[in-house]
């Protein structure tokens, strides 16, 4: 942890004026301490509501720079927080951000509606949290410069530039924070969200295949408690760049989809040649010849890989396909792992 925090804060590093002042708002005491703690260490003033209403309530007392606010609480939740703050002029214009956990109903448009400015996934990368902290505190304190300055009627050229200068470099840290995983350095969960469903309107319209490749490391937990968790990250790490370097196309999409487990997108493409593809990735993993004394298949890493491709109609969600990856992959592991599935 130590290590980690050290890296952290050099990465993140900036003078003290610019850390501002954040109030959290869930109603888990274990996230609103994770995050207090962490971001307190990063130089940050940071203050924690357990609901809506008292969150509003320690607003109203002292207004902060930033809202972290969670989606499912009860008696207010967070869309009805978010609107509560809106309606009030005094604390219409701090920015909120959304934290929804993965297997939350989470609406980004009803989000966004309210007046959110963006959100995070848990479970989150602190890194992205932060990026995305710093890029809004930036903006916030830039567009609040940005008024005084007019107020004054001393704004020059050269300070409208620096300001969108500041302005495009935090948005290009927090965009590519925002479609990288912070540890493998591949696409992450939310660029996979959103390229997957660019490409299955493309593919409704055009009629064409879509294919989705579904990985799982074989008993990755073992691997953790043998060798450890650092390892296990440096595990992940390898895996990832290897089945990320085996889809050829540009047009593919290798993601890290959570945990232990990696999703690939082929456009275009049926099973038939979507299964040479899953084959390589699992072959690519076994010349890594990473050991694994843990597993109950193998002496060295290895994958279970489900394949599914389909036309998508508009009669049909997204989540079929996954669906069909998803059974796929559970066929792998209950015949014993360490192969590639298809959906038929």
């Amino acid at each position: 942890m130590y290590k980690f925090m050290s890296e952290l804060s050099v990465y993140f590093d900036r003078p003290s004026e610019t850390k501002g002042n954040i109030l959290l708002i869930d109603d888990l005491p274990g996230n609103l301490k994770l995050l207090t703690d962490l971001l307190s260490q990063l130089g940050y003033v940071v203050r924690s509501a357990i609901s809506g209403a008292r969150g509003i309530k320690s607003a109203k007392s002292k207004c902060p720079d930033i809202v972290l606010l969670d989606i499912s609480m009860p008696e207010m939740n967070g869309y009805q927080v978010c609107e509560a703050f809106k309606n009030d002029d005094d604390l219409c214009n701090i920015p909120i951000l959304f934290i929804s956990a993965l297997d939350e109903t989470f609406d980004k448009l009803k989000a966004f509606q309210v007046g959110g400015v963006d959100y995070v996934i848990k479970p989150f990368q602190i890194e992205e949290v932060v990026a995305r902290i710093e890029a809004h505190l930036t903006i916030q304190k830039q567009r609040k410069a940005l008024q005084n300055e007019v107020f004054k009627r001393k704004q020059t050229e050269i300070e409208l530039q620096q300001i969108n200068d500041q302005l495009q470099e935090a948005n290009r840290k927090l965009e590519l924070l925002s479609n990288v995983d912070g540890l493998t350095q591949i696409a992450n969960r939310r660029r996979f969200n959103d390229y997957f469903l660019i490409e299955w309107q493309h593919h409704q319209r055009e009629q064409k295949p879509l294919a989705l490749i579904l990985i799982d490391i074989d008993y990755f937990k073992l691997y953790n408690d043998t060798y450890g968790h650092q390892s296990g990250d440096d595990c992940l790490i390898q895996a990832a760049q290897v089945i990320a370097k085996v889809p050829q196309r540009t047009i593919d999409l290798v993601a890290r989809y959570g945990g232990e487990e990696f999703a690939a997108i082929l456009p275009n493409i049926s099973i038939e040649d979507a299964l040479p593809v899953a084959k390589s990735i699992k072959q690519a993993i076994a010349n890594l010849a990473i050991p694994h004394q843990s597993s109950l298949v193998s002496d060295h890493l290895t994958l279970s890989i489900g394949v599914a491709s389909l036309i998508p109609t508009t009669e049909q969600s997204m989540e079929i396909l996954i669906a069909h990856a998803d059974e796929a992959l559970y066929i792998a592991k209950k015949q014993g792992r360490n192969q590639v599935s298809a959906y038929r």
